[in-house]
């Protein structure tokens, strides 16, 4: 019986030593924390992963393409398209409107809003 109990601890000691290799190796997998790889909010980063879904055209300024210089006020059609539905103006980057028509744009909104052309928010 004495045998057994040394064959045992080294068993136990082995085993227990594996226990203590794969709590790193989980850990350490493409991401720290465990979390899936991707960009933010587990979207596909355009890797290998992420080429099928989506195709994303880069965003050209519909001013500089009609060669818009000014930018009316009184042109409610055009400004809407430019505000949400909540009254917000839309940010640049979702319109692909370039810096500088981005500002008159904004320019041109708050105008009408001032002279009642726009609503500055909706109704609840």
């Amino acid at each position: 019986m004495s045998e057994e109990n040394p064959g045992r601890a080294p068993e136990t000691g082995a085993s227990s030593h594996a226990g203590s290799e794969s709590g790193p190796s989980t850990g350490s997998g493409p991401r720290p924390g465990g979390r899936p790889p991707g960009g933010p909010g587990g979207r596909p980063s355009g890797g290998a992963g992420g080429r099928g879904k989506f195709f994303r055209r880069k965003k050209v300024c519909k001013f500089c393409t009609e060669k818009i210089d000014a930018i009316p006020y009184r042109d409610v059609r055009l400004l809407q398209g430019f505000v949400a539905e909540r009254g917000k103006i839309v940010p640049r980057r979702l319109t692909g409107v370039c810096t500088t028509h981005q500002r008159r744009l904004t320019r041109a909104i708050k105008q009408a809003r001032n002279i009642a052309l726009l609503p500055f928010a909706t109704r609840h």
